[in-house]
């Protein structure tokens, strides 16, 4: 059988064009500003990788970055997306533990495990700053018919039975992310904790910090159903930023002690002086947001104890990989966490992708995270 035959077979979506290269349908990001559907050829699958089909696509804040703020640069027909659930299609021969027909998990960041960053224990950093953040950054991303993932056997996860797509498709990018903020952090058992933005990854934010073992948690956001998502995951308290500065309420509200950790989920690059002022010496404060704009981020000398606070202020990209999603995924069947409550908005169809970026980029007010059923 051919390759073309193949792909034909197997996918019936993949059409044969006038010179005979197989080519399919993907949404990509043309230029800074501008999105748009493209054909383009299949990719190739190497000895390590596989090639997966998707059944659960959701858009992310950071795709809204990459293309209306410009905040990786200038791209060319990238296709965009990096969270998904999918069915393999193709593997490469050196691949041991997954074969064709399996329904797998395949998390946002996908690194290269040989790599000296990765035995250095940074395997989001492999090949370089942010290296292992490959989909809709330096190759394409999810938002096609088929897509490739390199190093299969470190990257995918199997998805468990009984466990829906659309709720997996929760421990791509918004459960890794939102929970490094704590791990990040060194969040322990009866830490007070202020969360910065309570979208899908704060909330996880805060779920990861409860599971951790915080005692007291704020949770700052203003829309309601973000709210009344924070509260069942575990938030104590809700601070709205329309009401005064973040630090001034969480100093009213401790008696001026601060709390033991920040961790930032949202805002710019202002955010990081707020988070300072109300954390307290020795404390910490974690950044898990995607700055997408701006030049410096600011740190107010005397609230950093003029440079000796033992404040610790960190930036952590999520680990990616198959033990992460495999260890994310006995939470969602042990009922540890349910990310259903994160799914606002369910959209069917390949063609419902534009729809669902644009709500990532105009946020509605009932929305918290889109999910593209196929």
């Amino acid at each position: 059988m051919s390759s073309a035959t193949s792909f034909s077979r197997l996918l019936g979506m993949i059409v044969l064009d006038k010179i005979g290269v197989v080519t399919l349908k993907a949404f990509v990001m043309k230029k800074i500003g501008e999105v748009g559907w493209a054909e383009k050829p299949v990719p190739e699958c190497g000895p390590l990788d596989a090639l997966v089909k998707p059944i659960a696509l959701a858009p992310c804040t950071s795709d809204v970055h990459t293309v209306w703020e410009g905040a990786v640069g200038e791209r060319s027909d990238l296709t965009l997306g990096h969270e998904a659930v999918g069915e393999i299609v193709e593997v490469g021969s050196f691949v041991k533990d997954f074969k064709v027909g399996d329904v797998v998990i395949v998390p946002a960041i996908t690194p290269d495990w040989s790599s000296l960053e990765a035995q250095a224990g940074y395997p989001m950093h492999s090949g370089g700053m942010l290296g292992g953040w490959k989909f809709s950054n330096i190759k394409d991303g999810v938002f096609s018919e088929v897509f490739h993932v390199n190093d299969a056997d470190g990257n995918l996860a199997l998805l468990p039975s009984g466990v829906d797509p659309a709720d997996a498709c929760m421990l791509c990018d918004m459960v890794p992310t939102g929970f490094q903020a704590s791990e990040v952090a060194g969040v322990e058992y009866g830490d007070s904790i202020c969360v910065i933005g309570i979208g899908p990854v704060g909330l996880m934010a805060v779920a990861g910090a409860v599971l951790k073992g915080a005692g007291r948690v704020f949770a700052v956001g203003t829309r309601p159903n973000c709210v009344a998502v924070a509260k069942e995951y575990g938030a104590t308290d809700i601070i709205s930023y329309k009401d005064g500065t973040i630090d001034s309420q969480v100093l009213k509200m401790t008696d001026g002690k601060g709390v033991d950790k920040v961790l930032i989920a949202g805002g710019n690059v202002d955010t990081f002086a707020e988070a300072v002022r109300m954390v307290k010496p020795y404390g910490s404060v974690s950044n898990v947001n995607y700055l997408g704009s701006g030049d410096f981020i600011k740190i107010p000398r005397a609230e950093w104890g003029v440079g000796m606070s033992h404040i610790d202020i960190q930036g952590g990209l999520m680990l990616g990989g198959r033990l992460r999603m495999e260890k994310l995924a006995s939470l969602l069947v042990s009922g540890r966490l349910d990310t259903s409550k994160l799914i606002t908005h369910r959209l069917s169809g390949f063609d419902a992708i534009e729809e669902s970026l644009l709500l990532m980029k105009d946020k509605p007010s009932d929305m918290i995270k889109p999910v593209v059923i196929l």
